[in-house]
């Protein structure tokens, strides 16, 4: 079942809560991983596996390196589901 926006940035925001220790509340659709995240590649990476398993999506790592803010992420998320 596809989840809504709203579902998948809580959900994205567990994920890099429990990898990088940042506040749930910081993870905001407008924020740049690593700009405002300041989330280096090895954690993205993490955060990626995870997600994966979370939402039930595969996400290519050619694709990755354009998820540059949490927002893009939602909407790949999103659209993977199907």
């Amino acid at each position: 079942m596809a989840q809504t926006e709203q579902e998948i940035l809580a959900g994205l925001a567990d994920i890099i809560n429990e990898e990088t220790g940042l506040a749930t509340e910081e993870v905001q659709p407008e924020k740049s991983f690593t700009e405002d995240l300041d989330i280096d590649s090895l954690s993205m990476m993490t955060i990626v596996v995870n997600a994966e398993e979370k939402f039930d999506v595969r996400i290519p790592d050619d694709d990755v390196k354009n998820l540059s803010t949490v927002g893009d992420a939602v909407s790949y998320i999103k659209g993977a589901q199907g």
